[in-house]
């Protein structure tokens, strides 16, 4: 699939962009040529374009550039897609950036760190049209099960068996945004989430597929959480054991569990960056860290970081105390 059209699909299907409207694209300098397809896409539609590169260095950044903080006071957009190297060490300086967008009401943002060109022309973000329109339907499926959801257990052949409470937390889809709550979503799309209460995940998580800013594992990353906390990490990958020890350390709510998902896209990879592998159908993944950005929310921390798990059971226990299933073995009922 060509680049541009991919841009323009996803501009059209998950932004809602419309003629006449302004997109602001912020890109890594390493990012440009993916900047260029979204610009066409975005000329394809109709759409007033502006374009801000920013260097990449090797330390880690974690100030908002002055320029991109004048052009969002500005005013001078209604739609921005940032695109920037995958790296765990700058979540921190992402997030401060989607809340200081965020903090203008008028705004849509598509976030897209570690974005790579092979995703629009063959991985999650190659989607036709009605490619996009399946998605959003199955998801709205999804979530219509998951309404009255009050716990739920997942299991899976790895070792994982752990419990979290939904309680009072909705469920939601990037796949299609409702922007007249949610400010932004990352590119591509094709989850289904909620922010579990922070202090009920108990159990065991095994992440044997990919980790958020690291990528694909070799060896399953083991984490035991206890009262909504990660107490203690186990890995044969040492340096990826050092880094999400580090990553997690960052704050006193880094280690909290901040998110459930189920994904649903079927041309996402799992052998491409977290951001594409986190939306794999047939998934599940749970993070730690931030999430007051999804509904009843409640942690500060300044790092989101998610774990990745293969072929999940997911029972849900309903408000009334019902059991049901609504993934077994990795497939979604």
């Amino acid at each position: 699939m060509l680049a541009r059209e991919s841009a323009k699909n996803a501009l059209a299907y998950v932004m809602g962009a419309l003629p006449g409207e302004s997109v602001v694209v912020v890109a890594d300098d390493t990012c440009a040529e993916i900047a260029e397809a979204f610009l066409a896409g975005a000329n394809e539609i109709g759409l007033w374009t502006r374009l801000m590169l920013l260097r990449t260095g090797t330390a880690p950044r974690s100030e908002v550039p002055s320029g991109l903080s004048e052009i969002i006071a500005s005013g001078k957009g209604d739609i921005y897609i940032t695109m920037f190297r995958e790296s765990e060490r700058e979540t921190p300086f992402r997030i401060k950036i989607i809340t200081l967008i965020s903090r203008y009401g008028r705004y849509r943002l598509g976030h897209c760190p570690g974005i790579t060109l092979d995703m629009l022309t063959e991985g999650g973000l190659a989607l036709s049209g009605s490619e996009h329109l399946e998605m959003q339907a199955a998801a709205e499926r999804l979530i219509s099960k998951l309404a009255s959801a009050d716990s739920i257990r997942i299991t899976a052949p790895s070792g994982t068996d752990a419990t979290l409470s939904v309680h009072s937390r909705p469920f939601k889809t990037d796949a299609k945004f409702d922007w007249e709550t949610f400010k932004w979503g990352n590119l591509p799309t094709g989850e289904v989430w909620a922010a579990p209460v922070e202090n009920s995940l108990e159990g065991t998580l095994v992440c044997d597929m990919a980790i958020g800013g690291i990528g694909q594992v070799k060896s399953p990353l083991k984490i035991v959480a206890k009262a909504g906390r990660a107490i203690s990490f186990e890995s044969d990958e040492k340096e990826v054991l050092r880094r999400v020890e580090s990553a997690l350390a960052v704050d006193d709510m880094a280690r909290v569990v901040g998110e459930f998902a189920i994904g649903l896209n079927r041309k996402a990879r799992v052998s491409a960056n977290f951001l594409e592998a986190e939306k794999l159908g047939n998934t599940i993944h749970v993070a730690f860290g931030h999430n007051t950005d999804m509904p009843g929310g409640r942690n500060t921390s300044a790092t989101h970081m998610d774990f990745l798990v293969s072929e999940p059971t997911v029972e849900v226990t309903d408000t009334r105390g019902n059991r049901f299933m609504v993934m077994e073995a990795g497939k979604v009922l």
